[in-house]
């Protein structure tokens, strides 16, 4: 979403939010980015001072606000504050980044099947969602979608009415976007859910042609047009053409409902993303966040050169019987080595992972495994026999053992001569001082220990 700087007659502060950049200008109003003390960000609108000044659309403005905050949808930007007291009353919504449906469709023209029928199908959950809360958008349309990582989301609640509530303008006129306004809007008539599901239909037309369902023109030329002739399909895939004609009639009660319409669109996305990838839909809803996986093709195979090499090293393993990965609970020795001559392999024995350089085998007698242990060979009846590796672990084994007993038996031969003659009082002859003095010679006496 593209933004712009701050113009000096634009607010810093609104409520308790500070505005950091321009979102967009609409009819009702300026919409900023703005954040709140903890940093979370929001799309903030604020109200046109002349509609501020009208108390009918003041009171009007405030059901809608208090409509919106019932609506509980994931395909919906959710309502954070308001305040329909200020002097140009004002609404937050959580801010949705990404590009809207129309930026999207602009700069890279218009979108698949398989990606239009996902976003249509998670753009009608979301409608059941806001019909469900007993609101009507009435200004669905591609600009007013934005394309999250998360799936599509609905923003600009700003002229969304209750069901059954009487129209903003007065006869004759119309609120909302030309080429997606529904005729019962042209015409002044109550809103109904039908009417989001016509602007719904025409929304999907532009993402499948990136142009208007009903042309480009002057608002009276595209009010006439809505009214008074039928929509242009001619660009619209064969598998979306005639849902979205029955989307665009005339007639409210001619359009389908909006869980028919959410089912509907599931299965044309799981239909064409299954053509596309060859296999089952990794998103089995055909909706939401896995809406741009639909890109997906089929993955490259080896073609020309590759293809023949590939197809070449496979038969030349098949002829030679050998597995060119083995198992790593296998040992990689040859099979029946006993039975094959020692020396250089021959000619036909060559590896062909080697790029056909002659290799050495092991000899009968001694083969390796992968870590070049010595391993068991088999014997002809089928049983085991310890090879040279065995036996000579065994020697080990054993020579280690009977040192070991033969140091302990030293030991303990030599503690138990030590200790009787302690533990008996045997006495031993020390040399000590004489008494008397040292003018008396030395002599040689007994001390008990």
């Amino acid at each position: 979403m593209a933004m712009m700087r701050l113009r000096r007659e634009d607010p810093r502060v609104v409520g308790t939010f500070r505005l950091h950049r321009r979102l967009g200008a609409g009819g009702m109003g300026v919409v900023y980015l703005g954040s709140d003390k903890r940093g979370q960000r929001v799309a903030l609108k604020v109200i046109r001072p002349d509609l501020a000044e009208d108390q009918e659309f003041r009171s009007r403005f405030a059901r809608e606000v208090s409509a919106a905050r019932r609506i509980r949808g994931g395909c919906t930007a959710r309502l954070v504050a308001a305040d329909l007291d200020a002097d140009r009353p004002w609404f937050a919504t959580q801010y949705v980044p990404g590009p809207s449906l129309h930026d999207k469709v602009n700069e890279e023209g218009p979108l698949s099947p398989a990606q239009v029928a996902s976003i249509g199908a998670a753009l009608s959950e979301g409608l059941l969602a806001v019909h469900d809360a007993g609101v009507v958008h009435r200004d669905l349309k591609p600009s007013n979608i934005l394309l999250s990582p998360k799936g599509p989301r609905i923003i600009d609640f700003g002229i969304a009415w209750a069901t059954g509530a009487s129209t903003l303008t007065h006869v004759g006129t119309a609120v909302g976007s030309p080429g997606f306004l529904a005729p019962e809007q042209v015409r002044g008539a109550a809103v109904t859910p039908a009417t989001d599901i016509f602007a719904l239909g025409a929304t999907l037309a532009y993402a499948c042609t990136a142009d208007s369902p009903f042309g480009q023109g002057s608002s009276e030329v595209m009010l006439y047009r809505v009214v008074h002739e039928e929509a242009q399909l001619a660009g619209v895939p064969d598998a979306l053409a005639p849902l979205l004609a029955s989307c665009l009639a005339k007639d409210p009660a001619d359009r389908p409902s909006t869980l028919s319409l959410s089912l509907r669109l599931k299965e044309i996305a799981a239909r064409e993303a299954h053509g596309l990838s060859g296999g089952p839909l990794e998103n089995g809803s055909g909706a939401g966040a896995g809406w741009e996986r639909m890109e997906r093709r089929p993955s490259d195979r080896p073609t020309g050169q590759r293809a023949e090499e590939y197809a070449r090293q496979r038969t030349e393993r098949r002829t030679a019987g050998t597995n060119p990965r083995p198992h790593a609970s296998r040992p990689s020795a040859p099979r029946d080595l006993a039975s094959r001559p020692a020396g250089p392999a021959s000619a036909a024995g060559k590896n062909p992972r080697a790029g056909g350089r002659t290799a050495r085998r092991a000899p009968a007698s001694r083969p390796t495994g992968r870590n070049g242990s010595r391993t068991p060979v088999r014997t002809t009846s089928g049983g085991r026999r310890p090879g040279p590796d065995r036996r000579l672990l065994r020697q080990r084994v054993i020579v280690f053992v009977v040192v070991t007993l033969l140091v302990a038996l030293g030991i303990a031969a030599a503690q138990g001569c030590q200790g009787p003659a302690r533990g008996l009082g045997v006495k031993r002859t020390v040399p000590v001082a004489p008494y008397g003095g040292a003018d008396r010679p030395w002599g040689v006496g007994e001390q008990n220990p």
